[in-house]
């Protein structure tokens, strides 16, 4: 069975690729999930391969978890069409986007096509991985950090107990800081009026005070 060898590579992040070997006869699901095994993400999300020319320009689409729009039009599914189906050229070029909601585009480019299987290989499979996946809004999944999420947090957090965001935190801070310099400068104002003996009792007229008549 004849494999084919795709880099796939982000369109953002050019330092970051990985080389995936699938066979001629698995599907575009096969290689959707096998580009998420060798991220980090989790593959469960609305996606689409696009068949590109070598400007990268979009041609026919092939989807996964289609929304009603793309069901109505009949765009083919990932897990129904063989890879096979849509290599004409050697270096056939796929536009990948992950994730409609919060994408991430990548480029698939066919490298080169092997004749022979590796004995005991289970493919697809990663042949090459360079640089880290970039993380965006949840994209990743990381059974680690979801645990921490669902364990109790006993602490209280002001910010998140009254609907504030990390960004509003800055102008909440001015808010307070500004209202504590205002009360400040209405105590010394107070005190300067008592020191000169212009506070509350200065309201008084000092009757033994010769008047301008006097004079």
């Amino acid at each position: 069975m004849a494999l084919y060898r795709f880099r796939v590579t982000f369109e953002d992040y050019d330092d970051v690729s990985r080389d995936i070997d699938v066979k001629s006869n698995q599907t575009f699901e096969d290689l959707h999930k096998a580009i998420h095994q060798s991220t980090g993400y989790n593959p469960e999300y609305p996606s689409s391969f696009y068949i590109s020319n070598d400007q990268w320009m979009k041609g026919e689409e092939i989807t996964y978890m289609p929304n009603q729009k793309r069901i109505d039009r009949k765009i083919p599914l990932m897990e129904k069409i063989k890879l096979s189906s849509f290599i004409d050229d050697p270096h056939q070029k796929f536009y990948y986007t992950f994730n409609f909601d919060r994408p991430f585009d990548f480029h698939v480019e066919l490298m080169k096509i092997i004749l022979d299987e590796a004995p005991g290989t289970t493919y697809p499979a990663v042949v090459r991985s360079v640089g880290e996946a970039p993380k965006q809004f949840g994209n990743v999944f990381n059974p680690e950090i979801a645990a921490s999420a669902d364990a109790p947090n006993e602490d209280f957090d002001f910010l998140n107990e009254m609907a504030y965001n990390h960004d509003d935190a800055d102008d909440f801070s001015e808010v307070t800081e500004s209202g504590d310099d205002e009360e400040e400068k209405k105590v010394d104002d107070e005190e300067e009026e008592d020191e000169f003996g212009f506070g509350d009792d200065a309201e008084f007229e000092d009757e033994d005070k010769p008047g301008r008549d006097d004079y």
